[in-house]
């Protein structure tokens, strides 16, 4: 049977070449982590699968086929192990990213090798982002719109990018089935194309080998078995990791996504450090008369700038050699900021945690799952609106007079909440707003123009960008949705707008 494999395939004689490879050096456990990596890619596409079978992508059906899932305990299980396995899969990936730069394995003829891997992190980052919408509760939605509002930052390009991302201008339907086509199909295949290459590319090359300028002088080992046994084994124990991980601790799942309450989202772990420098800069650097924004500089300058020095680094790092000693400013420098993203890190989980703590606590998990969570959320219950809060009874299109009610739910709700609250460190509140019932060629402005900076509204920063309304709603709709703001949020009692004011607006 081999033979006639092999006669009509050569996968025989492939396998038995790669197996018989030469190990520079011999094995070693340094070099577990690209197979561990592989290992993890593969659960994650197998549990993957599967998870299609039960989940069903739009505004509708996504938390309840979630919550599905979570109250069958096999595909409880299912889920919890792809979870954790997105999160070992991402470790996995930076610390092969790390050994290869300790090693100096970027260098000379393995610099596209080392490339090809940076963005096999980036694709693997974006599968983590995209996944995290899909559950569609309330930190799903609410973490999602904010790493929405942060893409809509970048110049020129951002705004539109957002609203392709989004599907419109607020987050729904479409939003869902972007993030699960990007998550499903393109990502993976993006993936799989990726370690295709980075495989192709080892191969070609052959392994590094330990820390040494001429590699001729070791003493070479086998692939197989030695090193594999290696591989294995440590991707064994990930595995049973994972499956711990799983059964103590799965995912939690929180209330179907409400835009209209207030909640502080957590952000995944791998962007704790993208959150904590967020939270870390003030609002504005004022230099002389000239205000500039820190958070176009902290979520994209500064993100930017990261990447292209680490794509660039075989090409940055000048030393003829891989020793560590003609590296040492380099693995120095490799160690602060290796520190500074885990002092981030903490210092971002700290400021959400405080955040958190100040606002309505999530309901137990066993109150999310049960058949009444599954209709709707009971008045008075954690984390909704009380009923006397000012403008409730303005809240939905149904119970108000007006086009502008239906656009501003349609278009404006999902971030400043039904009544106008706002969501605390992100969006202002429109209600017992004194600019939004000041200047109403100001708020014009503002509506069509969008807003990129920092704001300021009775003493408190909100840092979330606003995108241009011009364009994607009419004069007349905007008009209306100013007119509804003005007049039916909160205490606001001011002038209505026309839309002849909004069609000859000069900034």
């Amino acid at each position: 049977m081999l033979n006639w494999i092999e006669k009509r395939t050569g996968f025989i004689s492939m396998a038995q070449d790669f197996l018989t490879e030469d190990v520079p050096g011999g094995a070693s456990y340094w070099y577990v982590f690209g197979s561990a990596t592989l290992f993890t890619m593969m659960i994650q596409i197998v549990t993957g699968i599967f998870l299609t079978f039960f989940y069903a992508p739009s505004a509708m059906t996504a938390w309840e086929s979630t919550r599905a899932i979570y109250l069958n305990p096999w595909t409880h299980f299912l889920i919890s192990v792809h979870y954790w396995g997105a999160s070992a899969m991402i470790a996995l990936v930076f610390l092969h990213l790390l050994q290869v730069l300790i090693f100096g394995a970027y260098k000379s003829p393995r610099e596209l090798q080392w490339v090809v891997g940076v963005l096999l992190l980036l694709v693997t980052l974006v599968l983590g982002l995209t996944g995290y919408l899909l559950p569609w509760d309330m930190d799903a939605y609410f973490a999602s719109q904010v790493s929405l509002n942060i893409t809509g930052l970048a110049p020129i390009a951002g705004p539109i990018l957002q609203h392709i991302a989004q599907g419109g201008g607020s987050m729904g339907t479409a939003t869902i089935n972007r993030f699960f086509g990007l998550h499903v199909w393109l990502m993976p295949a993006a993936l799989v194309a990726l370690v295709g290459a980075h495989l192709a590319i080892f191969r070609h090359n052959g392994p590094a080998g330990p820390v040494v300028d001429d590699t001729r002088t070791l003493k070479p080992g086998r692939f197989w078995p030695d090193q594999f046994f290696m591989d294995g084994a440590f991707s064994l124990i990930i595995f049973g990791i994972i499956c711990f991980l799983a059964i103590v601790s799965p995912p939690y799942l929180d209330q179907k996504a409400d835009p209209t309450k207030f909640f502080v989202p957590y952000p995944a772990w791998y962007f704790l450090s993208l959150f904590g420098l967020l939270a870390l800069v003030p609002p504005e650097i004022h230099l002389g008369p000239l205000s500039i924004g820190t958070e176009l500089i902290a979520t994209i300058i500064v993100p930017t700038i990261f990447l292209i020095v680490i794509l660039l680094l075989p090409w940055l790092d000048r030393s003829k050699s891989r020793s560590i000693a003609s590296r040492s400013g380099l693995l120095w420098g490799t160690t602060v900021v290796v520190g500074v993203i885990v002092v981030l890190s903490i210092y971002g989980q700290a400021t959400t945690m405080i955040k958190q703590a100040a606002g309505p606590p999530s309901p137990p998990e066993s109150v999310v799952l049960a058949p009444a969570a599954a209709a709707e959320t009971k008045p008075g219950s954690p984390g909704a609106i009380p009923a006397n809060a000012a403008g409730v009874a303005n809240a939905a299109p149904s119970t108000t007079s007006g086009a502008g009610a239906s656009v501003f739910a349609n278009n404006c709700s999902s971030c400043h909440g039904a009544t106008g609250q706002g969501v605390p460190g992100s969006f202002p509140p429109l209600a017992n707003n004194p600019v939004v019932t000041g200047d109403p060629n100001k708020v014009i402005g503002i509506v069509l123009g969008g807003l990129n900076a920092p704001v300021t509204v009775n003493g408190q920063s909100y840092h979330g960008m606003m995108p241009p309304w011009k364009g994607t709603l009419t004069n007349k709709e905007i008009a209306d949705v100013i007119t509804y703001i003005r007049g039916s949020l909160g205490n606001n009692k001011a002038s209505a707008v026309t839309e002849a004011q909004v069609a000859g607006y000069k900034p």
